[in-house]
């Protein structure tokens, strides 16, 4: 019998571990679960990944590629780089947070991991001097990771419901309100961007693209598993 490459036993982690993660939820899946699933030893698996949160790590990083094209058809007008699309985006998290709980433990998962938050701070500092720029001249690069510093723990505590949380609508509000306060955008804009974002059904927004996130996942696992498989 050939002898698998080395590779492709990761990548195959990686599918099994993703399509669980998006499955049964991050927080109700164990490293056994995805061994059992794959017949491999639990050492096989962590020569890859050490800990469970390594895992998430990669499917953060999808997450953060993804992101920006799933709201390119919602956003045209203003570019997915605007700042309505900030702000769109976490109105969206929220909503999916709020109506689904395996999107609320990933994010929430995510966002407590020191990893996978390592991973969003870098993804969401690099887009920030992109909307954030003009309003903050003069900042440097250490403002900038300073500041994202703060918006995640915003960020955090907006899709971290419990039964004491205020409705959707109001952390919304209140999130992208202080976000936006943070890189001294002027209360006239704010008002504008959080009006428009109230507008649309982004509960509706949210569904369509937590569900494209599971598609954009299984494609790309099977995309880069296929070509390991065809070298």
């Amino acid at each position: 019998m050939a002898r698998r490459r080395v590779n492709t036993t990761k990548y195959e982690i990686i599918q099994q571990a993703t399509k669980l993660f998006l499955e049964k939820g991050y927080s109700a899946t164990t490293p056994k679960d995805v061994c059992d699933d794959l017949n491999i030893s639990t050492g096989n698996l962590t020569y890859y990944f050490p800990a469970k949160e390594h895992l998430l790590a990669v499917l953060i990083e999808m997450l953060c590629q993804f992101q920006g094209k799933a709201l390119h058809y919602m956003v045209e007008e203003e570019g997915t780089t605007s700042l309505f699309a900030v702000c769109l985006e976490l109105a969206t998290m929220a909503s999916m947070s709020e109506e689904s709980e395996i999107a609320k433990d990933l994010f929430i998962s995510a966002y407590s991991s020191p990893v996978c938050l390592d991973i969003i701070r870098k993804n969401d500092t690099r887009r920030s001097k992109q909307i954030y720029g003009s309003y903050c001249p003069d900042w440097n690069e250490q403002q900038f990771i300073e500041a994202e510093i703060l918006v995640s723990g915003i960020e955090y505590a907006t899709l971290m419901t419990t039964n004491y949380s205020l409705p959707l609508e109001t952390r919304i509000i209140g999130a992208i309100n202080n976000i936006m306060k943070i890189y001294n955008v002027p209360e006239e804009i704010r008002r504008v961007k959080i009006e428009k974002v109230l507008a649309i059904d982004f509960r509706d927004i949210g569904r369509n693209v937590f569900n494209k996130f599971k598609e954009y996942v299984d494609h790309t696992n099977e995309l880069i598993f296929d070509t390991l498989n065809n070298n």
